[in-house]
């Protein structure tokens, strides 16, 4: 017997019974952002690995540790699996000059790839909403942005201040982070024997990133720490405001959280994360901003953007842990077949109902036929199917078929002209 082969850890399979939560949700996200006019951008997921590089910054975790990167045997380029969505999108729109005509809202969802340590919620292979407004230099889309989470959440069933709440935070400029970067350098360098070996590691290649370290023995340190929201001068300060005053005539409520900085080298002004409490460590569901030099960094003409990713795998888990319930995947109807000649007959009508909408399951027999009526019916039961549809000897003789509810006992078995399927199309219809 051959070995039998497993996925590659952290990269899991998602068996239909899981799928349908998946289908759900996309369906929900595709509704919403079809309502604020964002659409949809499709992008390989192997690009250059320069593209991250560059896009991203050397010293970051994704680079320095995370990514899926290799040579192509073909011609010797260097090739990455996406770790992000958001560069990979600003370079389609620069490739193909999709501003040319103005800015742009769109949107991706997809696997992408780090290698990190497999735990629940964070995989090796995940799946990520992200969308991007292009083109937009002013705060109003950072609060729309934010305000379209949250009427996901709502469409989702989850509530703000109770199962999410929202984070955020003013990057600045990058004069101004320079300042505040010296400033922080120079406060940990008089602090040095209280830094961890990766605080002294990014001491003065990305000093921002040690001011969001989880280790608790640093939390003192960093909380006294120089704050970037007191280097920013008046442009900065009057975009943050202008995002704030939106978000509270919305009634949203929030945290300014001076820690917020993201994982990404390419963020400015605006930062936001929607964090939970319900999933431990991994509290962050959905976090974004404003990266205005990206599109030019990455060899397009200077245009801004803002965006965000949401970690599908992780939300799922949050709505698991609410105990919100995923709306019923099964079929209208389950077909039970006794005699496999008929199905001449059966089948052509089954499919008028599927033309009608309807989601209709016929019973499959095997090679020694379809099995018995009880069989049947425990199969179609099993389906969540709210009706059987019985075509049996005795009713396809008298030009009929059954139509039995399975899920009100109250509700009578009723007989249908089998030559009028519309009719019985309209007791399968869900009210």
């Amino acid at each position: 017997m051959a070995e039998r082969l497993t996925a590659v850890k952290g990269m899991n399979d998602i068996l239909p019974a899981e799928s349908a939560r998946w289908e759900w949700f996309e369906d929900t996200v595709r509704r919403l952002l079809a309502r604020y006019g964002y659409r949809a951008l499709r992008t390989p997921i192997v690009e250059p690995t320069a593209l991250f590089v560059r896009g991203l910054g050397e010293v970051t975790d994704i680079v320095e540790k995370e990514m899926y990167s290799f040579e192509d045997s073909m011609n010797g380029d260097r090739l990455t699996l996406r770790p992000e969505a958001t560069a990979g999108m600003v370079r389609a729109i620069n490739e193909h000059n999709a501003l040319y005509n103005g800015p742009l809202r769109v949107w991706q969802m997809g696997p992408m790839f780090r290698h990190e340590r497999p735990q629940k919620g964070r995989y090796r292979q995940f799946h990520q909403l992200d969308v991007e407004a292009l083109g937009h230099p002013g705060p109003d889309v950072d609060a729309e942005l934010i305000l379209m989470l949250r009427a996901l959440w709502r469409e989702l069933g989850l509530q703000e201040g109770r199962d999410v709440t929202l984070e955020i935070n003013s990057l600045g400029e990058a004069p101004e982070r320079q300042a505040h970067r010296a400033a922080l350098i120079a406060y940990l360098e008089s602090h040095a024997d209280q830094l961890d070996e990766e605080a002294r590691r990014r001491l003065h290649s990305n000093p921002l990133r040690i001011l969001d370290t989880k280790n608790p023995a640093m939390q003192a340190l960093v909380n006294a720490a120089p704050r970037l929201m007191d280097f920013l001068g008046e442009a900065s300060l009057q975009h943050f405001d202008a995002v704030r005053a939106v978000l509270d005539a919305a009634g949203l409520a929030y945290t300014v959280n001076p820690r917020l900085v993201r994982g990404m080298d390419y963020y400015n002004l605006t930062v936001f994360e929607w964090v939970t409490p319900l999933l431990g460590s991994q509290a962050t569901v959905c976090g974004g901003g404003r990266y205005d030099r990206l599109i030019e960094q990455l060899g397009g003409k200077p245009a801004p953007g803002v965006g965000f990713g949401l970690g599908i795998e992780r939300l799922l888990l949050l709505l698991e842990a609410v105990g919100l319930a995923v709306p019923d995947p099964a079929p209208d109807a389950y077909a039970v077949v006794p005699d496999p000649a008929s199905l001449p007959l059966v089948m052509p009508l089954l499919e008028t109902l599927r033309a009608q909408g309807l989601a209709v399951v016929m019973h499959a027999g095997g090679k020694d036929g379809p099995g018995s009526m009880k069989s049947q019916f425990k199969k179609a039961d099993a389906s969540g199917a709210r009706f059987a549809l019985v075509f049996g000897a005795d009713e396809l003789a008298a030009g009929q078929v059954a139509v039995k509810p399975l899920r009100d006992a109250a509700a009578a078995q009723t007989l249908q002209p089998l030559d009028q399927p519309d009719t019985w199309a309209a007791l399968l219809r869900r009210p």
